[in-house]
């Protein structure tokens, strides 16, 4: 037996010897790597935690203390520690343990993370809740240095800071979120990293003022001889101004000085605590430490490469082709340049490609300036993302009718993440916004001349205009082509038939056409519309076939409510049009995690499902084989 099956709580962990628990970390890395290899899921994040997470659960007393991870990314240990091994194999599967954090699943996940920069949020949240209640268990947010730069943490600090909120921040610091960290404050915490020690500076300087004389004026001479030479020899004056002490910045790695280290934020009682741990991403396994951003998130064993490009590469290639058309394009993401595919680009085009960090809101408001002085910038955000920056999209972007190019990657079913990363409400939350044009394309094929259509119309100043696509593979479709521009608001006529219409909006048009040769079979004739925009809708087409064939069926991977089919619904009650209408889509639920197409299977978004929902709608429509033919 191993000590690693010793370990059902952490609890088990408290009296561990300094040597088992080396061999404990040993176990963990081993049995996380070969787990993760086969199951597909995030390793280098885990990795590089281990020690820190086995301190934390050693100083503190899960779940009376409350431990507030960030993502997830970083808490595969902390599942493993708190009751979930013998189920670890099912990580990110269908009814699985989930990749991130999810409060049912634990009592020990106290606040669920799948998006960074919350945990310092949730954690005053639940520290004030303490003080309210005149409890005294501990608090403790653990942040990784690629969500500082979200804005949301950086208002947490503030807030933190101004209420003196006995709350302890412990600083993942690895210079890594997924991809190399960017912007001013990595470049304070490398300085930090480098810098001196926190301690030996301050030893330092109690020495000096020992022998500065007493009095009011001296007292305020020390303070300001000591802020003086701390902005010398540390560049940490960002925590200290933010009201937190400053503890660090201490080796992750080394498990007995963690501890130590958290014991004593743990027994300070004066305010707020920021503990700074170094640590490496990918520790102790050789290929994760060489590669970060590939051992980032790794695939299921067996696996194959894809047999046709990516969308998310289609996407990226199509703007590199757009770049060298035109000097004025430029691309913005945030802190997602490898998943959205714009890594390639930055050497090619140096100043027209950015990466503005975990800064969503950022990110659109930036590209809102860039466009008031003629730049065209594409902004690729993954749909589940751009849910961060939707006031900025609002009033930066659609209330100033600003020609803004939105590229949501990953929009629909996005499989192993889960609920947290869906793309199923942009449609939703973007549709009801004046001067927006959304559109989705049929294939990878579509998805080029869709981009080279949204860049056209922001060339031209007319207003926003966003553009979704799913994770996985194209269908296959010829991309070697010219650019061709789309007529805005035009549907496509995929099949036709009379008894009744298929509409499908984005890559479920595939689907649709072949549930319609499977309901041929069954005596229905179905017309298939690849609408291509929801907003504005082909009017003509689709209330011309509502007069011909008043039964339709829409079809989108999506969020039902505010959808496409809303969307042809509002149209259909608008024009008074007697249309019979099946909206299939996701329903008024979250999507766990699990494969896309098991998903998609579930909520009858593949051929089978569509074909079935008809049958069921309509089921006058079905012929027997007497009845075809006779006819």
């Amino acid at each position: 037996m191993t000590l690693l099956d010793r370990i059902d709580s952490p609890a088990d962990l408290k009296a561990l010897s300094a040597e088992e628990l080396k061999q404990l970390a040993a176990e963990l890395r081993t049995y996380l790597v070969d787990t993760i290899s086969t199951t597909g899921g995030h390793i280098s994040s885990s990795l590089g935690v281990v020690e820190l997470t086995l301190a934390l659960h050693r100083v503190f007393d899960s779940p009376r203390d409350k431990l507030v991870w960030d993502t997830g990314h970083q808490g595969y240990i902390h599942k493993l520690l708190t009751g979930r091994r013998d189920r670890f194999d099912t990580m990110r599967q269908f009814n699985g343990v989930s990749g991130f954090l999810v409060r049912t699943e634990s009592e020990h996940d106290v606040f669920g993370a799948g998006h960074a920069g919350t945990s310092i949020s949730a954690a005053q949240g639940m520290a004030v809740a303490r003080d309210l209640r005149h409890e005294r268990q501990h608090v403790v947010a653990i942040i990784g240095d690629g969500a500082l730069t979200a804005g949301m943490a950086m208002e947490a600090l503030n807030d933190v800071g101004h209420k003196r909120t006995r709350l302890i921040v412990v600083l993942n610091d690895n210079g890594m979120s997924i991809a190399p960290n960017v912007g001013a404050v990595s470049r304070m915490l490398e300085a930090l990293r480098t810098a001196r020690p926190y301690r030996s500076f301050k030893h330092l300087s109690d020495q000096l003022i020992e022998h500065m004389p007493a009095g009011d004026l001296a007292e305020e001479a020390r303070r300001r001889f000591i802020t003086s030479l701390k902005a010398l020899l540390m560049p940490n004056l960002l925590f200290e101004q933010f009201g937190f002490t400053y503890f660090g910045p201490v080796d992750g790695h080394d498990l007995e000085a963690t501890e130590s280290l958290l014991r004593k934020a743990r027994d300070f009682q004066n305010g707020p605590v920021l503990v700074h741990v170094h640590t490496q991403k990918g520790h102790g396994y050789g290929p994760a430490e060489d590669d970060n951003v590939k051992w980032h998130g790794v695939s299921p064993a067996g696996s194959k490469p894809p047999s046709t490009p990516t969308y998310t590469r289609v996407f990226a290639d199509t703007v590199r082709e757009l770049m060298r058309a035109d000097e004025r394009v430029v691309a913005v993401t945030a802190a997602m340049p490898d998943g959205t595919g714009l890594t390639p680009l930055f050497n090619e085009f140096p100043g027209r490609v950015f990466d503005v960090g975990i800064s969503e809101q950022h990110a659109v408001t930036f590209a809102a300036g860039l466009a008031t002085q003629g730049v065209i910038p594409i902004v690729a955000i993954y749909s589940t993302f751009l849910q961060r920056g939707f006031d900025q999209v609002v009033h930066d972007v659609a209330v100033q009718h600003l020609p803004v190019v939105l590229a949501m990657d990953r929009a629909g079913i996005v499989g192993d993440d889960g609920r947290t990363h869906q793309g199923l409400f942009d449609i939703s939350y973007l549709r009801p916004l004046p001067g927006m044009t959304l559109m989705a394309p049929k294939d990878e094929g579509e998805l080029r001349h869709m981009l080279h259509t949204a860049v056209s119309h922001a060339r031209a100043n007319r207003g926003p205009i966003g553009l979704r696509y799913p994770r996985g593979s194209g269908v296959g479709a010829d991309v070697s082509g010219p650019l061709v521009e789309l007529r805005i608001g035009e549907a496509e006529l995929l099949r036709e038939g009379t008894d009744l219409v298929i509409a499908a909006y984005g890559t479920v048009a595939g689907e649709a056409l072949a549930a319609a040769a499977e309901l041929a079979e069954s005596g229905i004739d179905a017309t298939v519309v690849n609408a291509r925009f929801v907003k504005p809708l082909d009017e003509d087409l689709f209330l011309g076939l509502a007069a011909r064939t008043p039964r339709i069926a829409t079809v989108e991977e999506h969020a039902v409510a505010g959808g496409f089919g809303s969307a042809l619904a509002e149209l259909f009650h608008e024009r008074t049009a007697a249309v019979e209408l099946a909206m299939l889509g996701v329903p008024d639920e979250f999507v766990d995690h699990g494969a896309q197409k098991l998903w998609r299977a579930h909520y009858g978004l593949d051929a089978a499902g569509i074909a079935a929902a008809v049958r069921s709608r309509w089921p006058y429509l079905v012929k027997t084989r007497a009845e075809k033919s006779a006819g």
